[in-house]
């Protein structure tokens, strides 16, 4: 189910919408890829480029727009947007912070990570700040439980966070900084942390 975040204040439906040329093209080398008759399957995609090209969000018009373009119906677009937590049809903020608590990222300590997200931008989950710079919310599983506690932030994934490396990663994106992707505790990658214990020289006996 699409996740609800609280827009920062009173917003307004823009009347209308279209892709830019860019968008357009790209649109159209998606719809493309399939057969007659089946352009509807194209749906995902080309809600995610309209969400981004409204600034994070899904307007009625953009929906309406998608559903003009594939030949749908507009309740079918509806479904698919209200299904998947990736689109939002509420103004979000430009940081879209979501924080992983299902029980792998749990048990490593997500509790701090997103006690730290809430102190740090002073919303509770599903809010945004009054800056509209951030919104806060709390998710399930994002696939990085080697590297758990971890949180992701509109397309990168910060990972192998305590709160203190959680807060470093919102000032520097407070900063309009762009903070380095993956494990925050100095590991590389999901190798096992301190380094490796085998194969630790090239000595042939």
């Amino acid at each position: 189910m699409s996740v609800g975040i609280q827009p920062a204040g009173p917003f307004e439906q823009p009347a209308s919408f279209a892709f830019t040329p860019a968008n357009r093209a790209e649109a159209d080398k998606i719809i493309a890829r399939y057969p007659a008759g089946k352009q509807q399957s194209a749906i995902v995609p080309l809600l995610d480029i309209a969400q981004r090209q409204a600034d994070g969000w899904l307007p009625r018009a953009a929906m309406e727009y998608l559903a003009d373009l594939l030949g749908m119906p507009i309740i079918r677009v509806y479904e698919v947007a209200t299904f998947y937590t990736m689109f939002y049809l509420k103004p979000v903020g430009r940081h879209v912070v979501q924080v992983c608590t299902t029980t792998p990222c749990w048990l490593r300590g997500s509790d701090a990570v997103l006690g730290a997200c809430v102190e740090r931008l002073g919303i509770t989950p599903g809010h945004t700040t009054a800056d509209g710079q951030f919104s806060l919310v709390e998710v399930e599983c994002l696939g990085a439980c080697v590297n758990a506690p971890m949180m992701q932030v509109n397309d990168a994934f910060y990972e192998d966070l305590d709160a203190g490396s959680t807060r470093a990663v919102l000032d520097a994106l407070a900063r309009g900084e762009a903070p380095a992707v993956g494990p925050q505790n100095g590991r590389q990658t999901s190798c096992p942390e301190g380094g490796p214990t085998t194969l630790t020289t090239t000595e042939v006996k």
